[in-house]
């Protein structure tokens, strides 16, 4: 028997079978790194995509109030945008405007700042659901924390079709001071006529869900339609005119 020939042929097969096992395994790791190279490339796309989703809106939220398409001049903003997040910025679009919704902070004596930096700390408090597409400060400084083209967690039931504007207060009563009221006014008015709007769709948190919010507006009824009367007059101040 000739034990060396067989010897030979087993070694040459077993270094054939290694050969392929190996060179399945080279295929199968290939395979493996170009599935994980097109997700890595997946991935990148996708967060590029979005940030220039976010650029593309910062800059036109701040061509809109600084150039505006109406008569009203765009107001002074301080934008500073919340980062996206489920429980203050949801990045969820707001497809068509329909109204505006007066707020108070209900915390006295607060900025505008530390409201909309609230409102950024609860992307890692998890605390609530809340924010506003405005802050307006006891200065009359106003503050944008969300652009007007997505929805913020303000509104309950309307957050899909309005824009909030959230009021700074001094004391208990919730009454804005003149500052904060001449800024909310202009603010309002311009929105109004941006969005062409008509004086009835704006209205108070309260109006939405029964809450007392704005507290001096709820509390005092003829007030809020002393506001309403300042956004026509605001309005009729630079010729846009309202049929109602």
């Amino acid at each position: 028997m000739n034990r060396t020939g067989s010897k030979r042929k087993n070694t040459t097969t077993g270094t054939t079978n290694t050969k392929r096992y190996l060179a399945k395994k080279r295929r199968q790791q290939q395979i493996v790194l170009r599935v994980l190279l097109c997700i890595l490339i997946i991935i990148a796309v996708c967060i590029t995509v979005r940030l220039l989703y976010l650029q593309r809106q910062r800059y036109r939220e701040r061509q809109i109030t600084q150039t505006g398409d109406g008569r009203i001049p765009g107001p002074d903003l301080d934008v500073k945008l919340l980062t996206v997040n489920e429980y203050s910025r949801p990045g969820t679009a707001l497809e068509k405007v329909k109204g505006v919704v007066i707020h108070y902070t209900a915390n006295p004596g607060t900025s505008a700042l530390a409201n909309r930096n609230y409102f950024e700390g609860l992307k890692d408090s998890h605390l609530t659901k809340a924010s506003s597409h405005f802050v307006i400060g006891l200065e009359g400084e106003i503050v944008q924390c969300i652009p007007c083209s997505e929805i913020s967690y303000a509104s309950n039931q309307r957050n899909q079709d309005t824009i909030s504007i959230e009021c700074c207060i001094e004391d208990e009563t919730g009454r804005f001071n003149q500052a904060t009221y001449q800024s909310v006014l202009h603010l309002t008015a311009w929105l109004v006529e941006h969005y062409h709007l008509k004086v009835p769709d704006v209205i108070r948190h309260y109006d939405v869900t029964g809450k007392l919010c704005p507290k001096y507006f709820v509390d005092h009824p003829a007030k809020w339609e002393r506001f309403l009367t300042d956004v026509r007059e605001y309005l009729k101040r630079y010729g846009v005119y309202q049929s109602t």
